[in-house]
C-alpha cells in the first residue's frame, strides 16, 4: 500500500494492516506487528524523505518458514542521513532515539537495504515467538 509522508500515514497503514490481519494472527502478535509498523512508518516521515509522488510504500506479507510461518514488514522510502537507519542511545531525557530499539525487541529480526531509489526497512516476525521474560513492575 501507498500511504502520504506526513504523519497520519502511519495511522493509515495500522488500520490497514490490523483489518487484514486480525484473523490471521494472535492479538499480541498483532499488537507487535503494529507498534513496529507505526514506528518505522513515523521514522520515514520523521527522518527521511519521500518517494516520488509525496508517498511512502507499506508492504507486509505472511510466507512459510522453517518454524511454522513469518511475517515480513517493510517500509519503503526516499532515503534520508547517509548512515541510514542504526541504533542509538539515548539518554533518560531524550524525547527520541529508542523506536529502533522497540523494532529491535518486538521483531525477531530487522535491517536496512539501500538502494539508488532510497531505502527499505523491513522487521520479521516469526509466528511462534520465541518466549518472553516476564517483567516484575519497579517499586
Amino acid at each position: 500500500m501507498v500511504v502520504p509522508h506526513h504523519p497520519g500515514g502511519a495511522r493509515l497503514a495500522r488500520h490497514r494492516l490490523a483489518a487484514e490481519l486480525a484473523d490471521v494472527v494472535p492479538p499480541t502478535l498483532l499488537a507487535d506487528l503494529i507498534a513496529v509498523l507505526a514506528e518505522l512508518v513515523g521514522n520515514a516521515v520523521r527522518h527521511a524523505g519521500p518517494l516520488p509522488g509525496g508517498v511512502i510504500r507499506v508492504a507486509w506479507r505472511l510466507r512459510p518458514s522453517a518454524e511454522g510461518a513469518l511475517i515480513q514488514l517493510r517500509v519503503t522510502d526516499g532515503g534520508g542521513p547517509s548512515t541510514g537507519p542504526r541504533l542509538r542511545t539515548a539518554s533518560p531525557d531524550a524525547a527520541d532515539g529508542r523506536g529502533l530499539h522497540i523494532v529491535a525487541g518486538l521483531a525477531s529480526r530487522w535491517g536496512v537495504e539501500q538502494d539508488g531509489m532510497g531505502q527499505r526497512v523491513w522487521a520479521e516476525f516469526d509466528t511462534v515467538p520465541a518466549p518472553r521474560p516476564n517483567l516484575v513492575p519497579a517499586g
